[in-house]
């Protein structure tokens, strides 16, 4: 299995068009031709996650926050950065980011935090991406359908929700008239044929529209699929940045608190609000979300939890009367580490293969607390 299969995997689960503009999501280093060894998932990549990578004979590093943020006028082998880009090179090792797109992704790093707080009702607290839906319509030979339908599943048509295969199913009449040249599955060149044929009708997301063409027309007999394609204004998943849901049970500030600083492996965070304040409604976002403090506060929420909040932003929290919570950005991003190597380890498993996934032991936070 080359490394580009690991790939395609990891953005089945983030897709590289929901990161945000300008992001620099996906191949930091390396190459993706390279036949995969093992895998170290990290929340960054510096010098001391390199010799672990190396240690367990992984080849891909995996993380978080991309390496590269900033495009590098030279690459300056005396430099830090310039030394471990050329050291990580020469080891022909492969360093591959998530970024906003896992931010943004339906399973991505905010609802890892809601799911920890096992938040209910939860939505999206800033959509910032809708999916478009479209119809299929194929007409296929009686004793065919089956076939054509399982195609079209397997190709991410007919998902809603936690059902596949959704289809509707119309017996009627074809008709059609094989003319010169042609190579009639069934009937004869210059004869109008009549053939009793199922409509199979079914629903797919705009990412995978081409593909479920693609192995339709395959899985179809027909050397001349007759199929239709109809846009749907029904919306599709919302996706986008934070989530915001409910608590099981309400809960003080201060007894939210504690409660985070133990679910995150922290040993302390900065407040804002009354400790006693009760909290019911929480919105959460991974990492650096003070700019959504108003989202949070629109969506009445009693709690906004995120990482980087500024001085000025619990002022303004403070005026809008939402308590803020900040455990850090590092805190609030770590908990989709483990997250990422257990789909990783299920997808190499349901593929056939025996890679092993390691979570990096390497604390990257720039900082302590005293």
């Amino acid at each position: 299995m080359q490394i580009k299969t690991l790939i395609k995997y990891l953005e089945e689960l983030a897709p590289p068009f929901l990161a945000l503009e300008g992001d620099p999501t996906g191949l930091q280093l390396g190459s993706l031709k390279q036949e995969a060894a093992n895998v170290v998932v990290a929340l960054d990549f510096n010098r001391e996650v390199m010799d672990e990578a190396i240690e367990q004979k992984a080849n891909l590093v995996v993380t978080h926050h991309p390496f590269i943020f900033r495009p590098l006028k030279a690459v300056e082998p005396d430099s830090p950065t310039g030394s471990l880009i050329c050291d990580a090179i020469k080891r022909d090792l492969t360093v591959y980011s998530l970024h906003t797109n896992l931010d943004v992704a339906e399973e991505g790093v905010s609802r890892r935090l809601a799911d920890l707080l096992a938040l209910n009702n939860q939505k999206v607290l800033k959509p910032t991406f809708t999916q478009s839906l479209f119809k299929i319509v194929v007409f296929v030979p009686l004793g065919y359908e089956d076939r054509v339908r399982n195609a079209l599943a397997e190709a991410g048509a007919g998902w809603i929700g936690d059902y596949s295969h959704c289809t509707f199913n119309l017996e009627g009449k074809g008709t059609f008239k094989p003319l010169e040249g042609s190579n009639p599955f069934i009937g004869q060149q210059g004869k109008i044929e009549k053939v009793s044929e199922i409509r199979i009708e079914t629903i797919v997301s705009e990412e995978n529209l081409n593909k479920a063409i693609s192995k339709m027309i395959k899985a179809h007999p027909y050397d001349e699929a007759a199929y239709d394609v109809y846009p749907l204004k029904n919306k599709g998943k919302i996706m986008g940045l934070g989530i915001i849901g409910d608590l099981p049970t309400e809960k003080s500030l201060a007894e939210l608190g504690e409660e985070i600083k133990e679910l995150l492996g922290v040993d302390g965070l900065k407040i804002a609000g009354f400790r006693e304040k009760t909290i019911k409604k929480v919105a959460v976002c991974g990492g650096s979300g003070g700019r959504l403090i108003e989202k949070a506060v629109s969506e009445g929420a009693d709690l906004f939890i995120t990482g980087d909040i500024g001085y000025h932003q619990f002022q303004q929290g403070a005026d809008l009367n939402i308590a803020l919570m900040d455990p850090g950005h590092d805190a609030t991003e770590r908990v989709v580490v483990p997250f990422l190597a257990d789909y990783l380890r299920e997808r190499i498993k349901k593929g056939g293969h025996t890679h092993q996934i390691f979570i990096s032991r390497v604390e990257t936070s720039p900082w302590k607390l005293l």
